[in-house]
């Protein structure tokens, strides 16, 4: 690592920290010219992911964009930010993890909503009906009905793994 004062490229590491979300080690390092400390990062790097919308436009994957998506599914919902923050991270994750340079917005989508469904069913439902994009009432309510079936059948599953 080159130092910023002498310019010298050999410099040892002092100290080696893990950042507190875990995505980063920050390194003390020494100069062996000068003997100055600096910091210094070390960050994975990511290859881009391009999001192909549905018009067929791209555009760089944006973990922000989720963030700004769940927080208006969740406005006035009893759901703290250390829950919407964990489940960006968890739909990040399962982006980069997938190994592709593009997904489509509807992939992301229900990633979201398989992530919102556990988390909460008004915020999961506000999300639905506008990724979905319902037209009417009755496919709105055709997939309220449909939630209250996939709901009432993961509680018949849980009751019999209790017994």
């Amino acid at each position: 690592m080159k130092c910023n004062k002498c310019g010298c490229m050999d410099s040892k590491v002092i100290d080696s920290r893990m950042s507190e979300d875990g995505t980063s080690i920050r390194r003390r390092r020494e100069c062996l010219g000068c003997g100055r400390r600096f910091t210094t990062y070390e960050v994975i790097e990511r290859v881009p992911v391009l999001v192909v919308k549905s018009d067929g436009t791209r555009q760089p994957f944006d973990p922000d964009k989720v963030r700004r998506g769940v927080i208006k599914a969740c406005e006035k919902r009893p759901v703290a930010a250390e829950k919407i923050n964990a489940l960006v991270s968890a739909v990040e994750r399962q982006v980069y993890n997938k190994l592709v340079q593009e997904i489509s917005s509807k992939e992301i989508g229900e990633l979201v909503m398989k992530e919102l469904k556990d988390l909460d069913e008004v915020a999961y439902v506000r999300f639905a009906s506008v990724y979905r994009d319902f037209r009417d009432v009755t496919t709105f309510i055709e997939f309220i009905g449909d939630l209250e079936r996939l709901m009432k059948e993961d509680g018949e599953r849980d009751q019999g793994k209790k017994q």
